[in-house]
Parts: structure tokens; sequence; C-alpha cells
């Protein structure tokens, strides 16, 4: 009873906030999503070859990678309130001009419109895992990432089922779902303005809730770290390996309704039932990853062990999807990719958490942006491969993609395990603590 009453106390005003970055991610996925649902009918309808669809895709990630280098550092900058404002009204314009783009100038106008959406949704996770930093404990903070993560997939959900409600196989009225996003954008940026705050000066938020939210933290100056003092640590390269696997993650998002058209002969309008599977095992795996770690690390683990161990399961449990190829039933195959993304997103939202663990506060929204930049010039490379080897090879190139997809992240967690063996953390002048 006297537990109870303890946490009837401490209040869940931090919940509200993760709600809007729940809320804004979800907005971010299906933004990104709609043109990989509609690539087989968009292809179809402006003549695209495999070559101009990677191109289009590479114009996205070379944007959200150029965002990296600035838009972390612009948050760590402005804060969480301000900068997370900036991104979404920048993709949400973009994402918008989508709409108004002429099959004359189809290639050219896509390219364009997906680098601007590029740009701003690069700032859509360093804003989020620094709210995370912000407003909960070490100990909370994989499962509190693990829940607003999990949106991702609920983006990615709504995306076939919204397209496939409202276009035609031939594309007829394709440009409506670009316009979808813009008035929940606009309810966002009103909602998140009203209530956001940091902590220590949030007027609605009680004196138990504060202490518990810095149960575990140090208290850091106000001096910035810039870009050339994260560079030389081994622990912001040991993060960067982690998100080369966000290059998996978008083969699934941008490339999987393709594959499963040209290998199961699935259109537009049959791509939901697929893609929610998919995704709800991604969304199953954000919420067990984050369960998981923070679990082991109240058992009195130490968060070295508790994350890796977590991440090697993760790795083990993705193994399988190097054979999605050679299956013959379409609902195996996608049973495994869902397995798959489910791994992945344990993995990811574990390997986001090695940051806060490590670096201070203040740091953390450059250091997400500088290693979440490796993953999106990896991704970028993988693409054009893809798209060149489809073009010239067939689809022996898909056999490829997911081997690679399979093996990868046991080999780079031994990498980071390599860089980062004990995850010693580090002060605002980023010495190590003792």
């Amino acid at each position: 009873m006297h537990m109870t009453n303890v946490t009837e106390k401490i209040g869940t005003y931090r919940y509200r906030i993760l709600a809007l970055v729940f809320m804004a991610t979800t907005i971010n996925y299906f933004d990104r999503s709609i043109v990989g649902v509609m690539a087989p009918t968009l292809q179809k309808l402006f003549d695209w070859s495999n070559k101009d669809y990677a191109a289009i895709m590479v114009s996205f990630k070379i944007a959200y990678g150029i965002g990296l280098l600035f838009m972390g550092g612009v948050i760590d900058k402005l804060g969480t309130k301000v900068g997370y404002t900036l991104s979404i009204v920048i993709w949400s314009i973009f994402g918008m001009l989508h709409a108004v783009i002429r099959p004359a100038f189809s290639l050219i106008g896509f390219i364009t419109a997906r680098f601007g959406l590029g740009i701003g949704e690069s700032g859509n996770f360093p804003a989020a895992i620094k709210t995370v930093a912000e407003w909960f404990p070490k100990k909370d903070r994989a499962f509190a990432t693990g829940i607003f993560d999990a949106s991702t997939s609920v983006g990615a959900i709504l995306a076939p089922f919204i397209v496939g409600a409202i276009v035609s196989v031939e594309g007829k009225n394709w440009q409506i779902p670009f316009l979808f996003t813009g008035v929940l954008s606009a309810l966002w940026v009103f909602l998140w303005i009203r209530t956001y705050q940091k902590p220590e000066d949030h007027p609605k938020l009680s004196k138990a809730e504060l202490a518990y939210i810095n149960s575990d933290s140090t208290e850091e100056n106000l001096e910035k770290i810039p870009w050339l003092k994260l560079l030389p640590k081994r622990e912001t390269w040991a993060f960067a390996l982690t998100t080369i696997t966000d290059g998996v993650w978008w083969f699934y998002l941008f490339w999987g309704a393709k594959f499963l058209a040209v290998q199961f002969g699935v259109d537009i309008e049959n791509i939901g039932p697929p893609f929610l599977i998919i995704f709800l095992m991604a969304d199953a795996g954000s919420l067990l990853g984050g369960y998981f770690s923070g679990a082991l690390i109240k058992k009195g683990w130490s968060i070295n062990k508790a994350r890796k161990i977590t991440m090697l399961i993760c790795a083990v449990i993705i193994l399988p999807v190097s054979f999605v190829p050679v299956i013959a039933s379409k609902w195996v195959a996608v049973f495994l990719i869902g397995l798959g993304a489910a791994g992945h997103q344990s993995w990811s939202i574990n390997s986001y958490t090695l940051v806060p663990d490590v670096f201070p506060k203040k740091a953390v929204a450059s250091v997400i942006g500088i290693g979440k930049m490796v993953g999106v010039a990896v991704a970028i490379i993988a693409d054009i491969a893809l798209g060149a080897v489809l073009d010239t090879a067939g689809n022996s190139g898909y056999f490829w993609a997911f081997v690679i997809a399979g093996l990868s992240y046991l080999t780079i967690l031994g990498f980071v395990h390599l860089l980062m063996p004990k995850m010693t953390p580090l002060d605002d002048k980023l010495n190590y603590i003792k």
C-alpha cells in the first residue's frame, strides 16, 4: 500500500510529453512511408526505372544526412521546444508539396520534395531522444524510447491502409495522402508549444516527479559542447556503428512493397495486411526491447550488460530474415520480415539509449545527429547499389539485400563492444566518471 501511495505522489506528467513525441514520430513515419507504399503504382504512372526510384530515395537520405549534420546541434542550441517545432514545420511543408508535382516534372519534382522532407525529418530523432533524456531517468529511458519508437510502425501501418483506401492501382488520387498530414502537423505544433517546457521549469510538474526524473542524473553546467570535442570520442563512433542497421529498416520501409509486388504479386490494394503484420511485430519489438533491458537494470544488472545482452538477443532473432528470398510462401516471408523488423526496433531503441547512458544530456541530440548521419551514408550506398543491381541483374539484388540484413547486427555488436567495453559515463566536460 505504501508503494502505491509513493507512485501516485510521483505523478505521470512525463508521459504526456512522451505522448506528444509518439504523435510527432507517427506523423513523421506516415509522411516517410507514403512513397514506399505507392512505389509500384508511381513507377508505372510516371514511367520510372529502378534507378530513378533509387535516386528519389537517395535524395531523401542525402538531405536527411545533411540535416543531421546541423539539426542535432540546432536542437541542442535552440532547445527541444523550438527545435522540434522547426523540424516538423519544415517536413510538413515539403510533404504536402509532393501533391503539386506535375507528371512532366515527376522525377525532378519528387527528388526536390523528398530532399526538403529529409531536411525536416532529420530533426525528429535527435529531438525525441533529447526529450526522453530530459524527462526520464536512465532506468526508464529504454522503455520510454520503446514507446515512442513504436510509433514509427504505427505510421508505417497507417500508410498502406489509408493509401489503399484512397489511391487506385492506376494511381488515381495519388496526391491526397501527401496532404493528409498537414492538419495533424498543425495540431501537433499547437499542442507542443502549449505543453512543452523543460522539467525544471514546468509549472505542472510535481517536485516528487522532478526528483524522480533526476534520480540517477548528475548536474550539468550550461556550457555547450562543440562537435569537434564529440568526434574523437570512441563512444560517439560506437553509437554511429549501431545506426548502420538503419539501412536495413529503410530497406523494409521503402523497398518492401516493391519486393512483395515482384515476388508475390501484392498490389497497392492488398499491401495493407502484410504491412500490418510486419509493423505490428516491429511495434512489439520496440516495447519488449525497451522493457527487457530496463527490467534487467532494475534487477541489478549493470547498464552495460543489460543493453548489450538485449542487443545480442535481437541480433540472433534477426538472423532468419536472410532466408526470405528463397521462401515460397508469401505469409512465411512476411512473418520473417516482421521478425527482422521486430528485432531491429528492439536493437534500435537500445542503441539510442546508449547515448544518454554515456553522454551528458546537453550533448545527446548532437551525438544522435552524428551517428544517424553515418547510418544514412551507408543507406545511400545501399540504395544506389540495389537500384543498379535490380535494373541490370534482375531480382537477385533482393537476395543479397536480405542476406546482409540478417548478418549485419551480430558483426556490428562485436565492434561496438570493442569500442565501448564498459560504457563508462562521461561528465559535462567529456571526462570519464570514475
